[in-house]
């Protein structure tokens, strides 16, 4: 035995093992020359008796409950499958490849690796009684023990082989599976991925996958692989849902057409595996995988794809769930949207009313009292004085409306655009608070309507959070537009907060609300804080805020542009007076300003008349009045 054992060699190096695999490869390498002979002479001894090994062995078998398919396969891996290879004249390699197919079975049948071990060892048993009767030399007992445990090894190292690739492949499909469910955009898409995995797992020639409406009436095709028909053929109309509630191993050629989603593969494919989509103990779906030969699947297939139909029915579920929910997403986003605008509408509204009526009201009150105080007589002193003070109270009332005024609708934003607006807001925020500002714009160029809003409110809110709160010294402000993005930047040096904490709490909107409005135009909203502590110098103090948001190019309006549509606006309103007067032309005789003046409505710019504008642009600014307010006469 030491002699043989020093003899071994590589038999599986006299094969083309360049085209084995490594696993087969190595189980070769424990056959020697003379693991060879010693093989031989056992075939000889025992090919007489291999048939009679096998039907007592397949007897015990029986006797302790193993199925049919699970007995073949045990018997293709056991020493007297090897003798028969032998005997036939085909190499020992050949024994080594059944085993590696076998196993892949056993592992698919579920059968436990110890089963296979304890039934190996039953054969081992029936195998010994045989060999001691067919030899009594010790030497040859001794040899052949030595064969039986290297050909055992080779077994149990291939079958160890098998087993792994087995549940290498079930656990690489699962991983499939995930991936596609993380990856897929659509509905269609996640289900057509899912089956295309499913048919690899299977080594089927076709897959196909359909779901019942709501209703439970109509079926739909939403899968087809492979994808070479065209159209899609219809859904068979025979289609029974009792047929399919389970899975199901179908035979093709004798099934009635009732268990197939379609009924040409009658014709097409010989075997057909079918998988329900149950939901709450209800067919939702059908998965069915169509073969070429006779195909019949085993339970660990069955389990795997079993399992498998579950998880596509969740990711299907969960997809649409997730489409509902961008869907409704969008809806709020565009509600949202427009309430923006209905707000910015209402403010301007309101600010023209005010502007309009209690405005000139509050003007024509200060001119009455004025005249009123000029017509007293000199000795009227308190009643002059009354009347005075009164009208200093009127004044003030004035400027606070145009102040309020100016804060709802800025005129200055629609007549000369972001800059001057937030060169005004900083000269209103300056003249209440002792705060130093900084002011840097750069590059803003011409921007959309709504851009030039949602960052003129956004710094407005800055400003407000900063005077209420910051206890701040200077203020840092800085917009630039390049590259097809604004970036406004707020910084100040104040006692600075908690981010997490002000944007959890409830009751405060005024982060939450400049995140939304950033977030409506698909921008970025960062805000980082560094609250007081002790020690801490202010320069190391202070918030930040940066945001970032995306300026379409085709929405852009050039100021030159708006400037020329604002004059064509102002020919607009005046026309009929001057055509009256002295013969002007109307608009309609300028082609170019009137494509402006339409090319800036659909941007959503209003464009008052000039009467409007300039008293709009006079009170926003705060230049008080020099004259009696005096109604423009026309001459008819």
């Amino acid at each position: 035995m030491d002699t043989i054992s020093r003899d071994c060699h590589a038999f599986g190096n006299r094969l083309p093992t360049a085209e084995l695999s490594p696993e087969l490869a190595d189980a070769a390498d424990v056959l020697s020359d003379q693991l060879r002979s010693q093989l031989q002479r056992m075939s000889a001894l025992l090919e007489r008796d291999v048939e009679k090994l096998d039907q007592r062995f397949q007897a015990k078998l029986e006797k302790q409950g193993y199925l049919a398919p699970q007995r073949t396969a045990l018997a293709a891996i056991t020493f007297g499958n090897a003798v028969r290879i032998l005997a036939g004249g085909q190499p020992a390699l050949k024994f080594i490849e059944q085993v590696e197919y076998s196993g892949r079975r056993l592992a698919k049948l579920n059968l436990p690796p110890s089963a296979i071990v304890e039934a190996l060892q039953e054969y081992d048993q029936l195998l010994t009684a045989r060999l001691r009767k067919a030899s009594s030399d010790p030497a040859q007992q001794a040899n052949f023990q030595w064969v039986r445990e290297q050909i055992h090894f080779c077994v149990i190292l291939t079958l160890n082989n098998a087993y792994y690739q087995v549940r290498e492949a079930e656990t690489e499909a699962f991983y499939e599976l995930f991936r596609v469910e993380l990856e897929s955009h659509n509905l269609e898409e996640l289900l057509r991925r899912f089956l295309q995995t499913l048919m690899g797992v299977c080594g089927a020639d076709a897959g196909e996958l359909g779901l019942l409406n709501a209703a439970g009436t109509d079926w739909t095709f939403v899968a087809s692989l492979p994808a070479d028909q065209n159209p899609v053929p219809p859904v068979n109309p025979k289609l029974n849902l009792r047929a399919i509630a389970k899975p199901k191993f179908v035979d093709c050629r004798t099934a009635p057409a009732s268990a197939l989603l379609d009924a040409s593969w009658k014709t097409k494919y010989e075997s057909c595996w079918s998988i329900p989509l149950s939901k709450d103990g209800k067919v939702a779906g059908i998965i069915q995988f169509g073969f070429r030969s006779f195909y019949e699947w085993l339970p660990r297939e069955q389990e795997l794809l079993a399992a498998a139909a579950e998880r596509c029915l969740m990711a299907a579920e969960k997809t649409r769930l997730m489409e509902h929910l961008a869907a409704s997403e969008e809806q709020i986003r565009q509600l949202a949207e427009h309430m923006l605008h209905v707000e910015e509408m209402e403010r301007r509204r309101i600010s023209r009313e005010l502007h309009d009526e209690a405005g000139q009201s509050l003007l024509c009150i200060r001119l009455q009292m004025e005249l009123l105080e000029s017509e007293l007589p000199e000795q009227e002193v308190e009643s002059r004085r009354k009347l005075r003070e009164a009208r200093d109270l009127t004044e003030r009332t004035i400027l606070e409306m145009r102040r309020l005024i100016a804060a709802l609708s800025p005129a200055v934003l629609e007549s000369l655009g972001l800059g001057a607006a937030l060169r005004q807001l900083v000269a209103r925020f300056q003249r209440v608070h002792p705060i130093r500002v900084k002011l840097s714009l750069a590059r803003l160029g011409g921007l959309p309507q709504k851009i030039e809003v949602i960052v003129y409110r956004l710094v407005q809110e800055c400003f407000n959070n900063i005077g209420k709160h910051s206890k701040a010294t200077t203020v840092n402000v800085s917009v630039s537009s390049a590259d097809g993005v604004l970036r406004l930047n707020v910084e100040d040096n104040g006692v600075g907060f908690v981010v997490e904490e002000a944007l959890a709490r409830r009751d405060s909107f005024g982060l939450s609300g400049m995140r939304e409005r950033v977030a409506l135009l698909g921008g970025r909203f960062r805000v980082s804080s560094s609250p007081k502590s002790r020690g801490q110098k202010r320069s190391e103090r202070g918030t930040r805020i940066s945001i970032e948001l995306p300026v379409a190019e085709n929405e852009v309006i050039p100021a030159g542009e708006r400037a020329v549509a604002l004059a064509a606006a102002r020919t607009s309103h005046e026309a009929p007076v001057r055509r009256r007067s002295s013969g002007g032309a109307s608009p309609e005789d300028n082609p170019g300003a009137v494509a402006l003046m339409r090319k800036l409505a659909g941007a959503g710019v209003s464009i008052p008349p000039r009467q409007q504008q300039r008293e709009q642009v006079t009170t926003a600014a705060g230049i008080k009045p020099t004259r009696a307010y005096r109604p423009v006469r026309t001459r008819q």
